[in-house]
C-alpha cells in the first residue's frame, strides 16, 4: 500500500499544474532555430512539460500542448507576438496529461492534431491510472474531455509547412507511441519524453530496452543536432547520450543485484546506493527514483504491466 500510495503521489506532483512552486513562471520561449521555438517549462510550473513550435511558409506546427488549457492559452498567444499563420498541426509526442492537456486550445484555433496511431486509445483510458484506482469525478471528466487526435500513422509521417520539412518519426520506449519532431534545415531534433535533459524519468509505460536503441538511433542520426527534452532544459547530444547511459545503468545495477539474488526493498536499496553519487542531483531524483527501479526490476523479469495497442 505504501509504494502504491507513493507512485500516485509521484505522479500527481509531476501531472499537477500547482506543484511543487506556485510562483514558478509557465515556461521560457528559447528560439533555436530559424522559425523554431522552444517553450521550456521549469520543474513545478503549471505548464508542466516542455512543448516547441515550428514556423513554415504557410503555417505553424506545435508539438505538445501542455497539461492544461490555460497554459496552451499562452502558448499560443506567444506564437501569436511571432506569427499571424494559421495554427496548421499539433504533434502529441505521446499520450501522457502533461503533453496532451491543452490540445483543445490548438483545435479551437483550427489545428489538425496528429500523433502515433496507439496515442488516440490511450488519450482518455490511460490517462486515468495517474490519479489512482478511484479517480475524482472532476478527474474523470478532466481526461474524457481532452482532445483526441484527428490524424494517425505508423511508423513515419512528413509535413510541410510551405517549403519546409517537419518530419514526424516513431521511436518507442517511453509509450508505445512516442514520436520524434525533426526540423532537418535547423537541425533541431523535438524528442518529447524520449529524453529527459538531467531529469529521472517516468517510467510507468517504459520498455527500456527500446528506448536506449531509440536514443542510440536519435544519436547516430542527429550527433550535432539541439534537442528539445520533455522535462528539463535544451538538451545537446551528449545531454542525450547521459540520459541513455541513466537507463543503461539502471538495467544493469539493477540485473547485477537480481543474479545476485536481491529483490523487493533489498534490491531497491542496493540499486539506489549505486546510483545516488552520479544521479542524486538530477530533477525528480527523489520522486521516481524509487519507482525507476521498481519498475525496470519487473521488465527484466517479464512482470512489467504497459499499455497494449487495442488493435494487439
Amino acid at each position: 500500500m505504501k509504494v502504491k500510495t507513493a507512485l500516485i503521489l509521484a505522479l500527481l506532483i509531476l501531472f499537477s499544474p500547482s506543484a511543487f512552486y506556485a510562483d514558478t513562471p509557465n515556461f521560457t520561449i528559447k528560439k533555436i532555430g530559424d522559425g523554431v521555438y522552444a517553450a521550456i517549462s521549469g520543474d513545478g510550473s503549471k505548464a508542466g512539460s516542455n512543448a516547441s513550435f515550428v514556423v513554415g511558409g504557410n503555417g505553424v506546427a506545435v508539438v505538445d500542448t501542455f497539461i492544461a488549457a490555460e497554459p496552451a492559452r499562452e502558448l499560443l498567444a506567444e506564437i501569436r507576438k511571432i506569427t499571424n499563420l494559421p495554427i496548421r498541426y499539433v504533434i502529441n509526442t505521446h499520450y501522457h496529461l502533461d503533453h496532451t492537456g491543452g490540445n483543445a486550445v490548438f483545435a479551437e484555433a483550427g489545428a489538425t492534431i496528429l500523433a502515433h496511431r496507439n496515442v488516440r486509445g490511450w488519450l482518455s483510458t490511460e490517462n486515468l491510472k495517474f490519479f489512482g484506482a478511484s479517480p475524482k469525478p472532476e478527474d474523470k471528466a478532466r481526461v474524457e474531455a481532452l482532445v483526441l487526435t484527428d490524424l494517425v500513422y505508423s511508423d513515419s509521417v512528413d509535413l510541410y509547412l510551405g517549403s519546409r520539412l517537419v518530419q514526424v518519426r516513431y521511436m518507442p520506449g517511453h509509450t508505445g507511441g512516442d514520436s520524434v519532431v525533426i526540423v532537418p534545415d535547423a537541425n533541431v531534433v523535438i524528442a518529447g519524453d524520449l529524453v529527459w535533459q538531467h531529469h529521472l524519468p517516468n517510467l510507468i509505460d517504459a520498455s527500456t530496452q527500446p528506448w536506449i536503441q531509440s536514443l542510440d538511433r536519435l544519436l547516430a542520426e542527429h550527433p550535432s543536432a539541439t534537442f528539445v527534452s520533455g522535462h528539463g532544459d535544451l538538451a545537446t547530444a551528449a545531454d542525450v547520450r547521459d540520459f541513455r547511459d541513466y537507463l543503461m545503468t539502471l538495467r544493469q545495477d539493477i540485473a547485477k543485484a537480481q543474479s545476485a539474488g536481491k529483490s523487493g526493498q533489498e534490491l531497491v536499496d542496493a540499486v539506489t546506493a549505486e546510483l545516488k553519487e552520479k544521479y542524486g542531483n538530477w530533477g525528480f531524483y527523489a520522486h521516481f527514483i524509487q519507482r525507476n527501479i521498481q519498475q525496470t526490476a519487473d521488465e527484466l523479469v517479464g512482470k512489467k504491466k504497459i499499455p497494449i495497442p487495442a488493435n494487439e
